[in-house]
């Protein structure tokens, strides 16, 4: 018998793929939550929470289906969690989530047609609206004082105009003895969390892989190290939970290949160059912006077909 497409099923459904990357994202917040101390897993909350709230509500006064059970807004809570700095006040990260699930998904259609992805979206309109607090971050390890401390890409940064600084160890940016945003200082459980979806098959390596790559060669022809720079910052995170979004990363092989190497190139341009020292919010969303134009450039032509 013969039947429409498509002829291959899986048992793989959204809400199944969503809890996957909960999955992968919970060494993350672990390794938060003992870095940081308890407001890490506090903060993983109340965005979780607020996402689910803000995505419910929408969908009510949208009058659409309601769509939290397929768990893709609690999947947006605890990865803007991940990109925020821990001692952030509650309300802006609430701001945020606002941010993420009414204005760059539900207003674009939801789940799918959203341009971008809302967590990356909604941390740099964080970063433009409130700068101060979220570029201000805790020396590790975390003191009853507080103590405000330099990330190791500003020290990377001070170091290139001149200055004498003491970078940490490879050790500590692996394990996450350094300052950051709550989810991208521990290299490893990032590392755990990546393998966990290529493993489960809900992501690809190729993007990873790209992205990385990318990252480790083009800090070799500017002469810096490229275990500092895949180490420090938001590459790990970005490379296995961003930038492989279904909806805003392409979808050939090819095409993946392109993003990848694409946000490794404008994250060390801005890391490089620019004013702010991380980059690879901005650069995932500028690819992200771009991804149609790579799915039509990369579309496989059909077999006995003519290319469009």
């Amino acid at each position: 018998m013969v039947s429409p497409a498509p002829h291959f099923k899986d048992t793989a459904t959204t809400g199944t793929i969503m809890a996957d990357v909960l999955i992968a994202m919970a060494p993350a917040v672990i390794a938060a939550t003992i870095i940081f101390g308890f407001r890490a897993l506090l903060m993983t909350a109340v965005c979780a929470a607020s996402c689910v709230v803000f995505e419910y509500l929408t969908r009510r006064v949208l009058k659409r289906s309601n769509t939290i059970s397929d768990l893709s807004a609690a999947v947006t809570g605890v990865l803007l969690a991940l990109n925020l700095p821990v001692q952030l006040p509650f309300w802006m990260a609430v701001v945020g989530c606002l941010f993420a699930i009414v204005i760059v998904k539900q207003l674009f259609g939801g789940i799918g047609h959203n341009f971008a992805n809302p967590a990356i979206a909604a941390r740099i309109f964080l970063l433009l609206s409130f700068s101060q607090p979220m570029t201000t971050w805790l020396a590790v390890p975390v003191t009853a004082e507080k103590v405000v401390g330099a990330t190791p890409l500003a020290l990377m940064a001070q170091a290139r105009e001149g200055a004498e600084v003491a970078m940490p160890s490879v050790t500590d940016m692996f394990l996450g003895n350094i300052g950051g945003s709550m989810g991208e200082t521990c290299a490893l459980a990032l590392i755990i969390g990546g393998v966990y979806l290529i493993v489960r098959r809900v992501i690809t390596p190729t993007i990873p892989v790209a992205f990385i790559g990318g990252v480790a060669v083009l800090a070799l022809l500017f002469g810096e190290s490229p275990i500092e720079h895949i180490l420090t910052g938001g590459v790990m995170i970005g490379a296995f939970f961003m930038a492989t979004d279904y909806t805003t990363s392409p979808v050939t092989e090819k095409g993946k290949i392109i993003f990848g190497l694409g946000c490794a190139f404008l994250t060390m341009v801005i890391r490089m160059f620019g004013s702010y020292p991380e980059g690879v919010s901005y650069a995932i969303l500028l690819m992200n912006i771009i991804t149609p134009l790579i799915n039509r450039a990369t579309k496989a032509k059909a077999f006995g077909g003519v290319q469009a």
